[in-house]
């Protein structure tokens, strides 16, 4: 079974930084692609970034240069490092992965960026 456990979240001033951590079970993260999403009070959920089990990494362009996604392979665990953080990045950020046509995902962290 796939469990994915979100963690980090919390809120922080604008220019700041938190840094998310995904620790996965079931499943080894260099085997997947790993995806977060974030969803915003009143939006739909929108895709942020990914590393593919090679390694690629992709953003969404408004987080390019400011985010970056990695993974530690002994602690089988995937992170969102966030960087220069604006008021439009607040939203629960999810991890997620698309395994043998099943959809998993993690509950869930709050990010608030405020003054």
């Amino acid at each position: 079974q796939v469990q994915l456990v979100e963690s980090g979240g919390g809120l922080v001033q604008p220019g700041g930084s938190l840094r998310l951590s995904c620790a996965a079970s079931g499943i080894r993260v260099t085997a997947y692609t790993m995806r977060w999403y974030r969803q915003a009070p009143g939006k739909q959920r929108e895709w942020v970034a990914s590393i593919t089990d090679g390694g690629s990494t992709n953003y969404v362009d408004s987080v390019k240069g400011r985010f970056t996604i990695s993974r530690d392979n002994d602690k089988n665990t995937v992170f969102l490092q966030m960087n220069s953080l604006k008021p439009e990045d607040t939203a629960v950020y999810s991890c997620y992965t698309f395994i043998r046509e099943i959809s998993n995902w993690g509950q869930g962290t709050q990010v608030t960026v405020s003054s």
